[in-house]
Parts: structure tokens; C-alpha cells; sequence
């Protein structure tokens, strides 16, 4: 599995983003997909999930604010982030879980979102 991220860039305080993560890979079943993000001299922090039943979580600090999507046909996620502040500025790494029986898990490369006006 390969996750392609984009849609990173800058957003001025109380703007929106979308971030895009398409998956591919042939006779893949994917589990779960997400975005962490992980700021200077912070851990990666998990931002929001979505299973393949359609189920979400989100971390509380953007509960409310960033909505995840699916395509499953397209194995693609989408997060849309609304109302973003300073704190929301980080890398966001799109995460899948994948696989029956033995469950692997990819990393995508990660795209910047930088928030400033």
C-alpha cells in the first residue's frame, strides 16, 4: 500500500483546509484510515479516524471542527479542517491499517499545514 497525501499548505487563522489522502494498492483491504499530525518538538498526535464501516473518532481538540471522509471507492480520506487556529499548525501524516489475517500499517510522507495570517 502507498498513501499519497495533499492538500497542505497555508491557512490564515479561523480558515478551512482539506486534506487528501489517496491509497493504492492492488487487493488491499483497508481497515482503518486517519491523520496524525505531529508539531515541532511535540509527539504525533492522532487527529481523527475513520474504519471501514464508516465509524469516526476524533482527539478533542479538533472535535467539532475537522470532519473525516471516506471514497472507498477511491481508498481515498479526506479531512476537512474549518475554524483552524495557531495550534492546528503541524505535518499531518495520513495513516492506513490494512490487511485480514496479518494487519499492516503505512505512513504517508505528510504535508504541511502552516497557520498564519
Amino acid at each position: 500500500v502507498q498513501l499519497v497525501e495533499s492538500g497542505g499548505g497555508l491557512v490564515q487563522p479561523g480558515g478551512s483546509l482539506r486534506l487528501s489522502c489517496a491509497a493504492s494498492g492492488s487487493g488491499i483491504s483497508i481497515n482503518v484510515m486517519g491523520w496524525y499530525r505531529q508539531a515541532p518538538g511535540r509527539q504525533r498526535e492522532s487527529v481523527a479516524t475513520i474504519s471501514s464501516d464508516g465509524s469516526t473518532n476524533y482527539s478533542d481538540s479538533v472535535k467539532g471542527r475537522f470532519t473525516i471522509s471516506s471514497d472507498n471507492a477511491k481508498d481515498t480520506v479526506y479531512l476537512q479542517m474549518n475554524s483552524v487556529n495557531p495550534e492546528d499548525a503541524a505535518v499531518y501524516y495520513c495513516v492506513a491499517v490494512w490487511g485480514s489475517g496479518s494487519i499492516s500499517v503505512t505512513w504517508g510522507q505528510g504535508t504541511q499545514v502552516t497557520v498564519s495570517s
